[in-house]
């Protein structure tokens, strides 16, 4: 037998994740794209009902995973993550900070509700994983295993879309954190990347209000082959599953034909 077969095959293997925003979309193809590597996946959403089937999915093809009910606008709600997390699959080293929500929120509008949600959840719910999850990252690395904290942003956080100001304006702070991340925890051992994916076929379309913005997606998604989850899930667990002093900082990741 190859030493290096288990290795290869399953190169997460040991690694204890953590997936926010879990119940569908990214997160959901994430979870199973690491477990599938390996991986020990805790799954993180609000809605208990669809982790549970994602959970019952893993298990079924040979992996373990938790599903958690976490509100991560909720602090009390993440800290108590974090202990169970701990306390049930072991040290976490693999952290993805997805759950976000898009709105489009045109200025003249004044919808202040919409744009508190947005930054409450898209920055401040990525920071209240980053508090809680850091320190565990930390330690796994002084183990010598490889930790890593991979914050999905936007393509959003580079670009200028109409209506969409205030979204594009908490993905271009979590690009930023994340940069300014690494000058704190990458001499720790610990790898900070950040995902900007273009167009992807999630239910974030499914949540903008204004129907303008909703028919130039789903528009777009006529005209061109846009990125699946999947697409999107493979490329995280590829960058995991890197040598631990190998950090892919950015990575945009784009349909073909979207420019």
């Amino acid at each position: 037998m190859n030493p290096n077969s288990t290795t290869s095959s399953l190169p997460l293997l040991n690694r204890v994740a953590v997936v926010t925003g879990a119940s569908s979309g990214i997160g959901a193809a994430t979870a199973r794209a690491l477990a599938a590597r390996g991986a020990k996946v805790a799954l993180l959403a609000r809605r208990k009902e669809m982790l549970d089937q994602h959970v019952a999915a893993i298990t079924a093809a040979g992996g373990r995973a938790l599903a958690l009910a976490v509100d991560v606008t909720d602090q009390r709600s993440v800290e108590a993550a974090a202990q169970a997390v701990a306390a049930q699959l072991g040290t976490v080293s693999l952290v993805v900070n997805n759950a976000g929500v898009m709105l489009a929120a045109p200025v003249l509008d004044q919808r202040t509700s919409e744009w508190e949600r947005m930054i409450d959840l898209n920055l401040m719910g990525a920071m209240r994983v980053i508090g809680a999850f850091t320190p565990a990252l930390v330690e796994a690395a002084k183990t010598g295993s490889a930790a890593d904290l991979i914050n999905i942003s936007s393509i959003g956080a580079q670009g200028v879309f109409p209506n969409f100001a205030v979204y594009c304006a908490t993905k271009a702070a979590v690009s930023h954190l994340s940069r300014n991340l690494r000058t704190e925890l990458g001499p720790k051992n610990v790898r900070v990347s950040m995902f900007e994916p273009g167009l992807v076929v999630t239910e974030l379309a499914h949540h903008v209000g204004d129907q303008g913005a909703k028919e130039w997606i789903f528009g777009a998604r006529q005209t061109m082959e846009v990125l699946q989850s999947e697409d999107v899930a493979e490329t995280i667990a590829f960058t995991a599953s890197l040598p631990r002093h190998v950090n892919l900082q950015q990575v945009t990741i784009m349909p073909t034909t979207q420019v």
